[in-house]
This record gives structure tokens, C-alpha cells and sequence, in this order.
């Protein structure tokens, strides 16, 4: 009993140490996630663009996120969706459409950041309650001085 007690707190902190290991990897370069959502950064970066996408513990993505120059998104006030504030910064969430998957529910937005870039995030949600609590650990996100980095709530 014992030895299954151990082995179990064992996996348990070997869990809990992967999940810090994923969040520092990305941590650097990407904002820091809300400490209860229990999503992982994967990071990657191509030229003076860094990509991050937060996902679940099933590997599933939540939402994701690009840090660059410019954005090819243009937001349309006819798309509008939710209204929201992202690191202090209003904002609002665009209805978006995926062709091939038009059970998705699907949003994006752009977030202009201090240092001359824009953060471009977007979500593909599989329904509504699953939409909204993307929407909600997105929006917790704070972003730092160089951009990327989120400073700590």
C-alpha cells in the first residue's frame, strides 16, 4: 500500500514538473497562462515571428497566438463578437469561419503591443461552453515590455 502511495505521488510530481517544464520552455517567449487553466505553451519561432499555442493536458489546442511586425488579419466591424480586454488593451473578438469545418466555432482578434508589433490570437472551439472558456484564459493574458513575455497578475 505504501509503495503504491509513493509511486502515485511519484507520477504525480513527475506530471506536475513536466507541465512546468512545458510552461518555462515556452515561457520566455510566450505570456504567461492563467495559473487554473491548465494549458501548456508549445512555442516556435520562424524569422521575427513567434508562435505559441496553449493546449489542454489531451494535447487539443485552447487558443493560439502569433507575435509579429504586422498581421495579415483585418478585423471587420460587421464580424464582431465579444467584447474584450486582453492585458488591459480593449478589444474585440471576431467571428471567424473554417471552411472545412464549419461545426468549429471559430474567433480571432488583434492585440496592438508598445514595442511596434501585434499579437494575433485566435480560437477554434469544438462548442460554446468550450469557446467561452478559451476566451476567458485568453483574456487573462498580459503581455510585457518586449512584447511576447507576460508580467505576472
Amino acid at each position: 500500500m505504501k509503495t503504491s502511495i509513493r509511486t502515485g505521488v511519484g507520477v504525480a510530481l513527475l506530471g506536475l514538473a513536466s507541465v512546468a517544464i512545458a510552461q518555462s520552455a515556452g515561457g520566455s517567449q510566450c505570456p504567461r497562462l492563467p495559473a487554473s487553466s491548465g494549458l501548456t505553451w508549445e512555442y516556435k519561432a520562424a524569422g521575427d515571428t513567434e508562435f505559441c499555442r496553449a493546449l489542454r493536458a489531451d494535447g487539443s489546442e485552447a487558443f493560439g497566438l502569433y507575435v509579429a511586425a504586422k498581421s495579415a488579419f483585418k478585423p471587420g466591424r460587421a464580424n464582431r463578437a465579444e467584447e474584450a480586454s486582453i492585458d488591459g488593451r480593449p478589444t474585440f473578438w471576431y467571428r471567424s469561419e473554417i471552411g472545412s469545418r464549419p461545426d468549429l466555432e471559430a474567433r480571432e482578434t488583434l492585440v496592438p503591443l508598445g514595442n511596434g508589433r501585434v499579437a494575433y490570437l485566435w480560437i477554434q472551439a469544438r462548442s460554446k461552453d468550450e469557446l467561452g472558456q478559451s476566451i476567458a484564459n485568453a483574456n487573462d493574458l498580459r503581455f510585457g515590455a518586449n512584447g511576447a513575455q507576460l508580467s505576472s497578475k
